[in-house]
């Protein structure tokens, strides 16, 4: 089977990056051949010549650089980088807002214990005792009754979970019987809130690593600006907005004067 319990076979997986590979190297191959076989090949002393970006070379190639342009090379790479490590946290992110899904079924009943999910007079003890202690209250309240939808399963196994089951809360007394009246006392409904909740918490994490991480690079940028190792890029714009606009001295007219001619 290509799939089972909604998770992809990885095997699947595997087999659709080395068609990709196998294609995407295919492709190149036949482009440097067929251009290989047809392009004309001319070879003069004009196209032998070094160049550079399309310009003649001027002077010896071991010329010392300035330091300044290999910082903003690094402050590139850095970003570009940086863009690349979103992507663990965006996959994590939107996995966790599919398990905040209302129209998922995260959860469904384990056949095996149905005297508590149905509300019998077990669950009603243990309702009681509950409410008579001021302990936290564990949501959902029968955990072992639930299990995890084949849905819910896969998506808890691509975060990374191998045995994932029904996360377990622990909500204060009070908090728990409001939420307990909303959910109806439905194990179902029970653990599908705490699937939710899991999910808005991971989402949290998640973007909040993703805001920190930034932040701390738009710091480190800040700091090499403020410390002046870019000062040669604002002092190249002042320089610019400083420089005087040259006015151009009056001219005389050659020949005789107005006066002279009026004169005669």
């Amino acid at each position: 089977m290509w799939e089972a319990d909604g998770v992809v076979d990885p095997v699947l997986i595997a087999g659709y990056l080395a068609l990709f590979v196998a294609v995407g190297a295919v492709f190149l191959a036949v482009n440097l051949i067929v251009g290989w076989l047809v392009r004309p090949n001319v070879p003069n002393t004009e196209k032998l010549e070094v160049y550079e970006c399309g310009e003649p070379a001027i002077g010896s190639s071991f010329v010392q650089f300035d330091l300044r342009f290999y910082v903003v090379a690094l402050l590139f790479i850095i970003f570009d980088v940086e863009v690349a490590l979103f992507f663990p946290w965006a996959t994590v992110f939107g996995k966790a807002t599919q398990l905040t899904d209302p129209g998922l079924v995260s959860v469904v009943a384990v056949a095996g214990d149905l005297s508590d999910a149905e509300g019998g007079p077990a669950s009603e003890e243990a309702a009681a005792e509950s409410d008579a202690s001021t302990a936290d209250v564990a949501i959902p309240a029968n955990a072992g009754g639930l299990a995890l939808s084949p849905a819910g399963t896969g998506l808890f196994r691509e975060l990374g979970f191998q045995a994932p089951v029904v996360p377990v809360f622990s909500v204060p007394p009070r908090q728990a019987a409001v939420l307990q009246e909303s959910l109806r006392g439905v194990p179902e409904r029970e653990g599908h809130w705490a699937v939710q909740r899991f999910g808005s918490l991971l989402a949290r994490t998640a973007i909040s690593d993703m805001v920190v991480f930034y932040a701390v690079l738009l710091i480190g940028f800040a700091y090499v600006w403020y410390r002046g190792d870019l000062d040669w890029v604002r002092a190249v714009s002042a320089a610019r907005g400083r420089t005087p606009i040259p006015i151009p001295a009056p001219q005389r007219a050659e020949g005789p004067s107005a006066s002279s001619v009026l004169s005669a």
